[in-house]
């Protein structure tokens, strides 16, 4: 009995130190340090848009204050301190840098060939801008998402022209500090002309020229608002969506927060998916892939919302066949 007990006993001895000299083994958790960088909101209030990155990096296992730190920075609408926003996190380091907005990834580029860079939000052609050789096999070290997709602005105009035909002046609001921005009016002019369309081309850097934007879309008698992608102008879409109801304007725009804002339509990919799918891409870096085997994603599925209460208080009539199209009705 007292043998086997004494056996018992070693055995479980044994145990206990086998298990410690284990675990003394393992590597601890390496905590990985992410750097966000925006064009877009104040410096000193999180941008909500960071949320669905957040979630996407929790759904691949990376909880922050555990495994992993984001370090963000905001430009809140100067793009001029994007440079110097970039080098700091350079400076710090961080192993990945996530870019939202074209402005901010041509910063990012310019401030590292070293650090991995996950863009975002990339309207303009990433090949043309300099961002990446291929969009199949990018060199250097810049991969991500881009939202550009060809002709999409002529069936944007297109179903703002179905649901309001007598529309014949349309006011674009777009940033001339967004390179990206560029190929959204190229495809404007190309398009409006077929459609009997005269466009106002009003610039919009800050809330400023937003109200000076609105006087001269009250002034000049525009019939209908549209709106590039920009993530600086994205923060005043409330302002813009009620001052387009006011003025009983017809609005269409690629992102959909401005018809939850209270907009009339809009065309696009979705940027929250985005935002989550771009941790997948920090996920493969962080884990040893190389930037060259991470394609540039372009999005496959374009989501069409409709706010059916803003075309009500508009008077517009909304065709059968539009609202069976439509991803998305806001009621």
């Amino acid at each position: 009995m007292w043998g086997t007990r004494r056996g018992c006993i070693a055995a479980a001895a044994l145990c206990v130190l086998s298990v410690a000299v284990f675990a003394d083994a393992q590597p601890a958790t390496k905590t990985y340090r992410i750097g966000w960088l925006g064009d877009g909101s104040s410096p000193s209030r999180p941008n909500p848009n960071a949320g669905e990155f957040q979630q996407g990096l929790r759904d691949v296992g990376y909880v922050e204050g555990r495994n992993l730190t984001i370090e963000y920075r905001y430009a809140g609408g100067n793009m001029d301190r994007l440079p110097g926003l970039a080098a700091d996190l350079v400076r710090l380091p961080v192993d990945v840098i996530v870019t939202s907005g074209e402005p901010a990834a041509l910063a990012a580029r310019g401030a590292t060939k070293a650090i991995p860079i996950v863009v975002t939000q990339i309207g303009m052609d990433p090949v043309k801008a300099g961002l990446v050789t291929s969009l199949g096999r990018p060199e250097g070290n810049v991969t991500g998402l881009a939202t550009l997709s060809e002709d999409l602005w002529q069936k944007r105009l297109g179903l703002l022209k179905e649901i309001a035909p007598k529309v014949s002046r349309v006011a674009l609001l777009w940033n001339p500090a967004n390179p990206g921005n560029a190929s959204c009016i190229e495809e404007i002019k190309a398009a409006a002309p077929a459609l009997r369309l005269q466009v106002l081309y009003l610039e919009v850097r800050d809330t400023n020229t937003l109200d000076r934007a609105f006087a001269t879309i009250a002034s000049e008698s525009a019939d209908a608002l549209v709106t590039c992608a920009d993530t600086a102008l994205l923060e005043h879409a409330k302002p813009i969506a009620d001052f387009a109801l006011k003025r009983r304007l017809p609005m269409m725009s690629p992102l959909k927060e401005y018809v939850e804002a209270g907009g009339l339509m809009s065309l696009g990919a979705s940027l929250s998916a985005q935002r989550r799918r771009s941790a997948y891409y920090v996920d493969r870096l962080l884990k040893g892939t190389k930037v060259a085997d991470l394609p540039v994603e372009r999005p496959t599925v374009f989501e069409l919302v409709v706010n059916q209460k803003t075309a009500k208080a508009l008077g517009l009539a909304l065709p059968a066949a539009l609202l069976l199209l439509a991803d998305d009705l806001i009621e």
